[in-house]
């Protein structure tokens, strides 16, 4: 599974982008797709997530009310709306996907990850 993440950009604060992930395919054993940030210096964190065959989604608190994360299936696509952008949320954000998975924050329970999108959010 190879993952491509796209829309990142440079926006004022409160400003939106809306982000995509594409896999080149999907299996029946992909439960999750997840959405990641790093900023420089700090570890890699969970935003958002949805489990693929029912849509469940799953928030950073930082990010609940802003973001919102959806899919198209017929598309193998995953997408992020973010919203009321503020400057701490400027990274690196990247997708991942899970085959299986304990807990759907960490890091490790993703088994495949795209190559990122910078998101820089200018005061």
């Amino acid at each position: 599974v190879q993952l491509q993440a796209s829309g990142g950009g440079l926006v004022q604060a409160g400003g939106s982008l809306k982000l995509a992930c594409t896999a080149s395919r999907l299996t029946t054993s992909t439960n999750l797709m997840g959405w990641f940030r790093q900023a420089p210096g700090t570890e890699r964190e969970f935003v958002a997530g949805i489990r693929w065959r029912d849509g469940f989604r799953y928030y950073a608190e930082s990010v609940k009310g802003r973001f919102t994360i959806s899919r198209d299936s017929a598309k193998n696509t995953v997408y992020l709306q973010v919203n009321s952008l503020k400057p701490e949320d400027t990274a690196v954000y990247y997708c991942a996907a899970a085959r299986h998975y304990n807990d759907h924050t960490m890091p490790a329970s993703y088994h495949y990850w795209g190559q990122g999108t910078l998101v820089t959010v200018s005061s």
